[in-house]
């Protein structure tokens, strides 16, 4: 049975993978006051006396508003704490997963980003994340690193959630309509992560991550299926909430551009990124995401 390290088990993947991996292993998943991802002397620490295979991080610094006035917290988590991870991880040949972001991009254009595309963040959150991509790449340790996009999860504080609440308690909504993207559900995130753990551990014949990992190492991306609006998304959230609750009235949504709702944080106005290499290497599709959107629905 492998010993797993996972962060940020509070949180909306990582509380779907504290359940999708537990029979893969032991896991260990200390909260903040155990392993605060702020400081490095507590994560590398953590990791010397769990001496786990396998690194799982889908915890970091989020408030992608905030994190342009809190720089350096964003990068205390999101880069050095992953840099932390990938060194201890090399010492003892432990495999690090680790997630990140569209945030990466600029979004610029209307085509699907691949994964050796050029970056460039327009905000300090995604430049913390891709500054941790690059931080753990140089480590050496064995990694693999998932982009994904626009997260949603029937817990936790996710764009669903808050949107289905406004609709109840507002007449009228008015939502972002030039952003484009793909929900993701962090249940289908988890249900990834595991079949690609099964996958690596199954070729590992008995080594340590280390030693098997160099035809896996690298970047992926794992958005949802299909594309929408940040509007599209919310009119296909409150239409399905509807059929389930005809008696209860829900906001008009109002299409408008980025400029009528302005934030600290520039978003990109381009997040659609393509997932080909993840099912050329693992034989995986990720969700549509109105698919998954139903079913998260179903269990509001």
């Amino acid at each position: 049975m492998a010993r797993i390290l996972l962060t940020g088990a509070s949180g909306q993947v990582g509380g779907e993978l504290l359940t999708t991996l537990a029979s893969l292993g032991e896991i260990i998943a200390p909260n903040r006051s155990e392993m605060d991802l702020a400081d490095v002397d507590a994560v590398r620490r953590t990791i010397r006396e769990v001496a786990p295979r396998w690194i799982v991080n889908p915890g970091a610094y989020t408030a992608v508003d905030r994190a342009e006035s809190e720089s350096e917290l964003a990068y205390a988590v999101n880069e050095h704490a992953v840099r932390t991870m990938g060194e201890e991880a090399q010492k003892i040949g432990a495999g690090v997963i680790h997630f990140s972001t569209d945030y990466v991009f600029d979004g610029t254009g209307i085509t699907p980003y691949n994964e050796d595309d050029p970056t460039g963040p327009v905000s300090v959150y995604g430049a913390s994340k891709l500054a941790g991509e690059k931080a753990l790449a140089v480590t050496g340790a064995a990694h693999m690193i998932f982009r994904t996009s626009w997260v949603y999860g029937t817990t936790g504080k996710n764009f669903v959630r808050t949107i289905l609440k406004l609709a109840r308690e507002k007449d009228k909504l008015r939502i972002v309509a030039d952003q484009y993207g793909a929900p993701t559900w962090s249940r289908d995130l988890a249900r990834m992560i595991r079949h690609v753990l099964d996958i690596v551990e199954a070729e590992t014949a008995g080594r340590t991550p280390g030693e098997a990992m160099a035809s896996y190492s690298g970047v992926y991306h794992a958005p949802g299926a299909g594309e929408t609006t940040w509007y599209g998304f919310a009119a296909e959230a409150v239409r399905l909430s509807q059929q389930r609750e005809p008696g209860t009235k829900f906001a008009e949504l109002e299409p408008i551009p980025s400029t009528e709702f302005p934030t600290p944080a520039k978003r990109p106005t381009n997040s659609r990124m393509n997932a080909a290499k993840l099912s050329n290497h693992f034989h995986w599709h990720m969700m549509n995401w109105k698919t998954s959107l139903a079913e998260v629905i179903q269990s509001l």
